[in-house]
Parts: C-alpha cells; sequence; structure tokens
C-alpha cells in the first residue's frame, strides 16, 4: 500500500525536473528552424506570387507542414516546465502574459500551417483554377500576415516577457534574458526588413534549454515537491 501511495510523488518529482524543458526547447528549436528553412527555400517571401512553388516545392511545404503539430508539443511541454520550474516565484500577471502570448503564438502558427495545407489541396484538386483564383491569393496574404505579422509580433511578447521573469527571478542567466530583449527588437522591428529574421526566435529558445541544460543547480531551483 505505502509503494502505491509513493508512486505519484516520485512520477510528479519527474514530470518537474527542468531537464524535460531544455529537452522540450531543444526539440522545438530544431523543429521550428526546419520548419522556416524548408518554407523559406521553397515559397518566394512575395505575398502576391504566382504560386510556381506549388508545382515544384510543394513537397518541401508538405513535409514543413507535418513538423509543425510536433514543434507545437514540444514548445507547449516547454512552457509548462519553465513554469514549474519557476514555481512559488511565478507573478501571476506576468504568468498569465507568458502563458497567454505563447498559446497565442502556437494557435497563430497552427492556422497559418492550416491554411498553406489547404492551398495545397485545393492546388491537386484544381491547378489552373486555384493560382488563377482571388482565393489562392487570400489564402497566400492570410498565411503571409498570420507569420510575419502576428506570430512575430507575438513571439516578442514572449520573449520580453519571459526576459522579465529572467531578469527578476533568475530563471535564465541574466545576460540571456537581457538578450531577450535586444532579441524581441530584432523581431519588432527586422522582420519587415530582413526576411530570416523570425528564426533568432528559436534559437534563442536553444540558448535558453542549453543553459538549464548546463546548469548545475537547475535540480534545487524549482518549486518545492
Amino acid at each position: 500500500m505505502r509503494d502505491s501511495a509513493d508512486r505519484p510523488s516520485v512520477m510528479h518529482a519527474h514530470l518537474r525536473t527542468p531537464r524535460a524543458a531544455a529537452i522540450a526547447g531543444v526539440v522545438f528549436s530544431i523543429l521550428l528552424f526546419a520548419v522556416f528553412l524548408l518554407m523559406r527555400h521553397s515559397v518566394p517571401r512575395d505575398p502576391m506570387e504566382t504560386g510556381a512553388w506549388l508545382h515544384t516545392g510543394a513537397t518541401n511545404v508538405v513535409i514543413a507542414l507535418n513538423l509543425v503539430p510536433f514543434a507545437g508539443i514540444a514548445f507547449l511541454w516547454f512552457v509548462g516546465a519553465l513554469r514549474d520550474r519557476l514555481g512559488q516565484r511565478e507573478d501571476q500577471f506576468f504568468a498569465t502574459v507568458f502563458l497567454g502570448s505563447g498559446l497565442l503564438l502556437l494557435a497563430m502558427l497552427f492556422a497559418a500551417a492550416a491554411v498553406v495545407g489547404a492551398i495545397i489541396l485545393a492546388f491537386h484538386a484544381a491547378p489552373e483554377v486555384l493560382v488563377n483564383s482571388a482565393t489562392f491569393h487570400f489564402g497566400r496574404a492570410l498565411a503571409y500576415g498570420m507569420i510575419n505579422i502576428y506570430v512575430v509580433k507575438t513571439a516578442s511578447v514572449f520573449m520580453i516577457t519571459t526576459s522579465t521573469i529572467g531578469v527578476y527571478t533568475g530563471l535564465t542567466p541574466r545576460w540571456l534574458a537581457l538578450g531577450g530583449y535586444l532579441i524581441a527588437a530584432i523581431l519588432l522591428i527586422g522582420s519587415y526588413y530582413f526576411d530570416w529574421s523570425i528564426v533568432v526566435f528559436p534559437i534563442w529558445v536553444l540558448l535558453i534549454s542549453v543553459s538549464i541544460l548546463t546548469d548545475k543547480n537547475a535540480a534545487t531551483t524549482g518549486s518545492p515537491a
């Protein structure tokens, strides 16, 4: 009886390990970087393009779209494990913005992937009709706006909030927390001028994950069991 009673507490302690956050963050960073790489390699940045990639680069796009759900799952685990590591130091205001911006980011990323997937399916159903229709240009512009405006801005909010929490609680190294403000500014401003500015977000998550993995005191910084 005692063994079965102790089992939930052992499992709970295992789920609270900061290493889980680091591993999930690494997985998310790699997958999201791969998604951006495949999409940028195949789909022109110009939202008014003619859809030539549907004939030549759709395979890479399909691969990228199939990676998005796995990246989303890893990001959810990363956010949840970071909150658990923060523990009783968590502030309700910043926790709400932190969690809300993360969920909004994923929602818009998934929605944009769904729009691109719908374009590909519609193209296979009626290739010549789709690329010459207003529906194609609407869907293409919608996906562009979601990624380059709303996902980017929400990622900036997530980074600013996480960096603020890191500065005041020591959740992340101070240099990384302060660097998060700079990277967020790059996303807010640079996304209009640099095609690859959005990749700084997964790189930043990767740096946080590596810092947690290399933190020898990580096991003692989480919330109490």
